[in-house]
C-alpha cells in the first residue's frame, strides 16, 4: 500500500507553512544549538513588501505565508513534532519537519523564467 499523502492531517495554512519553514532552512538555517543532529534553526523570518516577498531566488504570495504569523499553527506543528517552535522569532525544524512532504513547494515557491 502506497503511504498516505498528508499522514499527519494537516490543514491548508498549516501545509503552506511547514513548506515555508521548509525552504527557509534550507536556504539559511543552521544547526539548532543544543538540539540532535537533523535539528536546524530556522530565524529571520521574512517581511511582505506588497502582495509578495522574496525567498531565496522564489517569489512567495503573501496569502500563502500567513501562517509564519499565526501562532496556533506554530502550535499545531510543534504537537505533531515537526517544529520546535520559538515563536515569533525562530523555529527548530525536527528532522521529522524537514523530510515531512507537503506536496506545496512548486505551487507556492514561484520561480522566475531568467
Amino acid at each position: 500500500m502506497a503511504p498516505k499523502k498528508n499522514p499527519l492531517n494537516l490543514n491548508s495554512l498549516q501545509l503552506k507553512t511547514l513548506t515555508l519553514l521548509q525552504e527557509l532552512a534550507r536556504l539559511n538555517g543552521e544547526p539548532a544549538p543544543e538540539e540532535p543532529d537533523g535539528h536546524i534553526l530556522v530565524s529571520g523570518m521574512p517581511h511582505a513588501h506588497g502582495d509578495h516577498f522574496h525567498m531565496g531566488e522564489a517569489v512567495v504570495a503573501t496569502r500563502d505565508a500567513s501562517g509564519l504569523a499565526n501562532e496556533a499553527v506554530w502550535v499545531v506543528l510543534a504537537r505533531k513534532g515537526l517544529i520546535k517552535s520559538h515563536f515569533p522569532i525562530a523555529a527548530i525544524m525536527t528532522p521529522a519537519g524537514m523530510a515531512y512532504d507537503t506536496g506545496l513547494r512548486d505551487e507556492i515557491l514561484h520561480h522566475s523564467g531568467h
